[in-house]
């Protein structure tokens, strides 16, 4: 059997760097190796040089007594500089925040990698369901096809695009997951007109979404947020759509009310 290649090695560390700060959240501030291993079935030595090495790094803290790891700001902060006004000022976080704050519920943010979808940002709400919260967390990815928030996504795809790649998630759907085209057409049109969606979630879990895109976002880097929650949750649909839209129209205007807010000091330095 042929060696892996040092190109591989490398990919399957940078994917297990990406793991460690996904794992992260708010029920889960602190994390052991054995957290890690459990959630992701490493193997327990990798691991544990991996999370000594981010020590190193600068992207963790370790608790010399619990001997257990959290996020530093420099985790945090890596890469928000490239990042758009809604992220670097921080709306987008407190979008979501105040989603899980108002209802309880779980709340997602979705985007597109590929052909998937993915869960880029988790909250886990107080509300959820044991199952909601143990199923689903950052970074999980599933075919765009496979889940309500991948068919709001494709939405934001201009034809004829969007019908190559409906017809490529198709092709190369397992057998038990092949759709009807026209029947994915039609829900990805009623994603267009509406600019949300209400469904199953995906990612193996019976739960249901409610999401909406939200506003101002690049046509290529397209994002969603919603409730999560599952069956036995007694929810009202409209009143939880009303506040989704609500909190998305509050973070856009507080953009213009931080520049204004900002004193101009010309002679300060």
């Amino acid at each position: 059997m042929a060696a892996p290649s040092a190109s591989s090695n490398k990919a399957k560390i940078a994917r297990r760097v990406i793991e460690v700060l996904d794992y992260f959240d708010e029920n889960h501030r602190e994390a052991t190796v054995m957290d890690i291993v459990r959630r992701y079935d490493r193997p327990q030595s990798s691991t544990s040089e991996l999370l000594c090495s981010m020590v190193e790094l600068g992207l963790l803290y370790k608790d010399p007594f619990t001997r257990s790891y959290s996020l530093s700001p420099r985790a945090a902060l890596l890469g928000q500089a490239g990042q758009p006004d809604l992220i670097r000022d921080g709306r987008l976080v407190r979008l979501l925040d105040r989603l899980v704050a108002q209802t309880g519920l779980s709340v997602a943010l979705f985007g597109m990698v590929g052909l998937n979808a993915q869960i880029v940002s988790w909250r886990p709400g107080p509300r959820s369901s044991s199952s909601v919260k143990r199923n689903l967390y950052s970074g999980l990815q599933e075919p765009l096809s496979d889940s309500a928030a991948g068919w709001l996504l494709l939405s934001t795809v201009a034809q004829p695009r969007c019908d190559g790649l409906i017809r490529r998630l198709n092709a190369e759907a397992s057998e038990d997951r092949k759709f009807s085209f026209s029947d994915m057409t039609a829900r990805i049109q009623s994603c267009r007109e509406e600019r949300n969606v209400r469904g199953l979630v995906g990612y193996g879990t019976p739960a249901e979404v409610l999401a909406r895109l939200l506003p101002g976002q690049l046509d290529d880097r397209p994002l969603a947020a919603g409730f999560v929650y599952g069956s036995e949750e007694k929810v009202n649909v409209d009143g939880l759509m009303q506040c989704l839209n609500e909190a998305m129209r509050q973070c856009l205007e507080d953009a213009g009310a931080s520049a204004a807010e900002v004193e101009r000091l010309p002679n300060a330095a």
